[in-house]
């Protein structure tokens, strides 16, 4: 199997199962399953990659198996897909002016219900 997937990798395709079949080396599929599961199916409603039964998320299974498998770091790896995908790959978004948002709204939220409860509070004294 990882002659199958040096020549693969020497050829630049990625070998048709890749998607579903682990890397040799245990710690890079470890580090490869670590970043399938931050990582969000861009055809699935809420689905990481890795629960995803779809053609799209076993694809980009195989393209992060390849590039652990080329040495490429988790992080090199993640920012490559939000930038080809977006945003919406990542579970964990980056704060930026289009998350800020996202961010702020549960403080937001919460302070405008501490104000409402303190407002009722003090009209019943």
């Amino acid at each position: 199997m990882s002659l199958i997937l040096a020549f693969a990798l020497a050829a630049g395709s990625t070998p048709p199962d890749l998607g579903n079949t682990q890397l040799p080396d245990p710690r890079a599929e470890a580090q490869a399953r670590a970043l399938m599961g931050e990582l969000r199916c861009v055809v699935c409603q809420g689905q990481s990659i890795a629960d995803s039964d779809a053609d799209m998320a076993a694809d980009m299974r195989a393209l992060v198996r390849q590039r652990i498998a080329r040495g490429e770091s988790p992080s090199q790896i993640r920012d490559w897909l939000i930038e080809r995908y977006g945003d919406y790959v990542s579970y964990d978004p980056r704060l930026s002016g289009a998350t800020a948002l996202l961010w702020a709204t549960p403080l937001l939220l919460l302070t405008i219900g501490a104000w409402i409860a303190r407002s009722s509070f003090r009209k019943r004294r």
